[in-house]
C-alpha cells in the first residue's frame, strides 16, 4: 500500500505495514510484530499518521538494530523503511 499509487518509492521495499488511523502505541506494537516476519536484509515499508511515530520508529530501530533506510512525511502521513539487518 503506498501514498501514491501514481508516485514510485524511493526505496524499493518487500514489506508493507499500513498502520493509518491508529494512535500510539499500536503502530510501533505492529511494527514489532512486522520485522519478525521480515528475512534478514529485507526492507519494510510503514505509514502511519500518528506523529509521535517521528519519534518512536527512530528509537525502535535504533534499540532493535535495524536500519531506518529513509523516511518521509507526505499528505499528513509518515512513511519509513525499515532494513532488518543481515545475520
Amino acid at each position: 500500500m503506498k501514498s501514491d499509487p501514481m508516485k514510485p518509492d524511493p526505496i524499493k521495499s518487500d514489506h508493507c505495514l499500513d498502520a493509518r488511523g491508529l494512535l500510539c502505541p499500536e503502530p510501533i506494537m505492529m511494527l514489532h510484530a512486522a520485522v519478525r516476519k521480515v528475512a534478514d536484509g529485507e526492507v519494510l515499508q510503514m505509514i502511519a499518521t500518528d506523529p509521535s511515530t517521528q519519534r518512536d520508529v527512530p528509537k525502535f530501530c535504533q534499540f532493535l538494530g535495524y536500519e531506518l533506510v529513509h523516511h518521509a512525511e507526505e499528505n499528513d502521513e509518515f512513511i519509513y523503511w525499515i532494513k532488518k539487518a543481515e545475520a
